[in-house]
C-alpha cells in the first residue's frame, strides 16, 4: 500500500509479482499424454495449461507424445496438470523417474468394447436385431475421440477427432451404423498402434536416465538414500557391479571402470584416488570411495538428456513446413468436405445421397495425421538412436544437412568399433604347457569374472572345443586395476595385465592379445 491507504501503482504490483515469481521453486514434470497424435493436438495441450497459475512453460514431444511441464508444484501439482489433461480426454499420467513410458500397454476397454461389439453385429444376417450393436460399438469407441474433440472446438481448434466425429455422424444420419462402427474401431486403433510405436522409439530417451540408480549408499554410514537427495561433497560407495550414480572424484580404493555409455570406448578405465568418475558409468571389479562434485540433477547424464531434449523439441525445416501447411490443412479438408456434400445437389444434381457419401470417404481418407507425424517420427528416432550410440545432435537441422554428405573421413584407427573384445591372438611363450591346458585353466577362472574381457576369453575357449569348468575354480578373487587369481587343478593362477607380474616371481609361461591389450598369466604350484 502506499501512504495513506492509497492502492499499488500498476509499477509496484508487477514488482511484486516478478519478486513472488523469483521466489518460486520451479521443477519439471514429464506427462505421458496418449491422446496427442499430431501436432494439431499440440496447441490445445498449450492452451489447457498455459492458464494455469503456477505453470511457467509447457513443450511437448509429439512422437514420443511427451509433455514437458515447468511449475511451481507449490501453486499448481502434477494431480492438478493430470487432472485438467484428463478432462479433454487426453488420457495423461505422470511419467515415473527413470520409466520408459507405456510400451507394452494394452488397447483400452472403449477399443476392447468397440470391436467385440462390431464382430458380434456381423453376424446380424442370421438375426437383423444384431445390426443395432455397430451402432452400440460406435458409442462405446468414441467418448475419447468426443471428449478431444469438443476440447478442441471450445478453443476453436479443428483436428482430426472433428473430422472423425462428423463422419460418424454422417454414416448414423444415413442409417449405416456399420461403416460408423467400423470408423471408429479402425481410427481408436490406430491411435492404439500408433501410441506403441511412438512410445517404443522414445525408450531410448527413458534408457539415459536409466543409466543412473535411483539410490546410493553413504560411505560413512552405510545409509541407503535417494541420488537426488546427495549434496556436493558427500562421499558414496560404489561396490563392484555397481554403477556411479553422481559425477565424483575417487577419494579411497581402486577400480576399473567401463565408460562405454559416455565414451563409446569398450575398454576399462583404471581408477584411483584422484581419478574423476561419472554418473551412469559401471564399476568393474572393486570398491571405491566417491567424493560428489555435482547434483544428480547436473550430472553428465542429466545434460545429455536435456541436450536430446532439447534437440527433439526443435523442428527441422521440413517440420516448420508441414506444420505450417497442417495449420491450414484441416480446415481445408472441412470446407472441401462441405463442398463435395453441399455444391453439386445445389446445382442440380440427383443423388444427394451419393454425394453425402463422396465428402464422408474425402473427410476420413484426408486425414492428415500421417502427413503431420512423418517428419517429427523420423527425426526423434534418428536423434535417439544417435543418442544410444553416444553421439549428440542438436536438432533436426541438423539432420538434414548431415544428409546430404555424402563421404567422411576418419582421423582415428579403430574409431569404427563394435565395442566389444575379441580374442584377436592367444600364444603359450616358451612351450612350457600345452595351448588346451593353458586355454581350460583361464577360461574357468575367467567364468567367474564380470569383466568385459572374460566373456571374449570363454567365448574364444569354447570356440576351441574347451568347456570351462568354474565350479572346479578354488580361491578366486578380484585383483582391482590388475586381474584376477584362482586355483585350479593344484595350480595358483595369475591373469591380468604387466602389473600382474609383482604378484609372484614365477616364469611368464601363457599371453594372449585382445584388442592390442596383452593378458598374462603367471602359474605357480600350490
Amino acid at each position: 500500500m502506499m501512504g495513506g491507504g492509497e492502492p499499488y501503482t500498476a509499477l509496484e504490483e508487477s514488482l511484486l509479482s516478478g519478486e513472488a515469481a523469483a521466489r518460486r521453486q520451479w521443477e519439471k514434470t514429464y506427462l505421458d499424454v496418449l491422446g496427442v497424435c499430431c501436432s494439431a493436438e499440440v496447441a490445445l495441450v498449450e492452451r489447457l495449461l498455459a492458464p494455469l497459475d503456477g505453470v511457467r512453460a509447457v513443450s511437448v514431444v509429439v512422437p514420443s507424445r511427451t509433455v514437458v511441464v515447468e511449475h511451481d508444484p507449490a501453486a499448481v501439482s502434477q494431480s492438478r496438470i493430470v487432472k485438467v489433461l484428463n478432462g479433454a480426454g487426453l488420457e495423461a499420467s505422470v511419467r515415473a523417474y527413470g520409466s520408459s513410458g507405456v510400451i507394452g500397454r494394452w488397447p483400452s476397454p472403449y477399443i476392447v468394447a468397440c470391436g467385440a461389439l462390431l464382430l458380434a453385429s456381423s453376424f446380424r444376417w442370421l438375426l437383423p436385431p444384431l445390426q443395432w450393436l455397430a451402432l452400440g460399438a460406435a458409442c462405446a469407441g468414441a467418448p475419447p475421440m468426443l471428449l478431444r474433440g469438443l476440447a478442441a472446438a471450445s478453443r476453436l481448434t479443428l483436428d482430426i477427432n472433428i473430422l472423425m466425429l462428423i463422419a460418424v455422424a454422417g454414416a448414423v444420419a444415413l442409417k449405416d451404423y456399420a461403416e460408423a462402427g467400423v470408423i471408429v474401431f479402425l481410427f481408436t486403433t490406430a491411435e492404439w498402434l500408433e501410441t506403441l510405436a511412438c512410445t517404443k522409439a522414445s525408450a531410448g530417451m527413458s534408457s539415459l536416465m536409466s543409466m543412473i540408480p535411483p539410490k546410493a549408499v553413504l560411505a560413512e554410514t552405510g545409509e541407503v538414500v535417494n541420488v537426488r537427495d546427495i549434496g556436493v561433497g558427500a562421499v558414496i560407495a560404489v561396490r563392484a557391479g555397481e554403477m556411479v550414480p553422481v559425477d565424483g572424484v575417487v577419494v579411497d580404493g581402486q577400480s576399473e571402470v567401463d565408460e562405454r555409455s559416455l565414451t563409446g570406448e569398450s575398454y576399462p578405465v583404471p581408477k584411483q584416488p584422484q581419478s574423476e568418475v561419472w554418473a551412469g558409468t559401471l564399476n568393474l571389479d572393486g570398491y571405491i570411495a566417491v567424493r560428489t562434485m555435482a547434483l544428480a540433477e547436473n550430472s553428465t547424464v542429466a545434460k545429455m538428456e536435456s541436450l536430446v531434449e532439447e534437440a527433439q523439441q526443435s523442428k527441422s525445416k521440413t517440420q516448420r513446413l508441414i506444420d505450417s501447411c497442417a495449420r491450414y490443412y484441416t480446415p481445408a479438408v472441412v470446407v472441401l468436405g462441405a463442398g463435395v456434400a453441399l455444391l453439386p445437389p445445389l446445382l442440380g444434381a440427383r443423388d444427394a445421397e451419393r454425394w453425402f457419401r463422396l465428402a464422408l470417404v474425402l473427410l476420413v481418407s484426408a486425414c492428415p495425421c500421417a502427413l503431420v507425424l512423418s517428419t517429427p517420427v523420423a527425426t526423434f528416432c534418428a536423434l535417439l538412436t544417435a543418442a544410444r550410440m553416444g553421439v549428440l545432435v542438436k536438432g533436426g537441422d541438423v539432420l538434414e544437412s548431415l544428409g546430404e554428405i555424402r563421404a567422411v573421413a576418419f582421423d582415428k584407427t579403430g574409431t569404427i568399433t563394435r565395442g566389444e573384445f575379441s580374442v584377436d591372438m592367444f600364444d603359450v611363450v616358451g612351450h612350457k604347457v600345452q595351448m588346451s591346458y593353458l586355454l581350460y585353466w583361464i577360461s574357468s577362472i575367467e567364468s567367474k569374472s564380470s569383466h568385459p574381457m572374460a566373456a571374449a576369453l570363454v567365448e574364444y575357449a569354447q570356440s576351441k572345443s574347451i568347456e570351462p569348468k568354474p565350479e572346479c575354480v578354488a580361491q578366486f578373487r578380484i585383483l582391482p586395476g590388475e586381474g584376477i587369481y584362482g586355483e585350479i587343478d593344484g595350480k595358483r593362477i595369475y591373469v591380468g595385465n604387466k602389473r600382474v607380474l609383482a604378484r609372484g616371481s614365477s616364469c611368464q609361461t601363457g599371453e594372449l592379445r585382445a584388442e592390442q591389450t596383452y593378458i598374462l598369466c603367471l602359474i605357480n604350484e600350490v
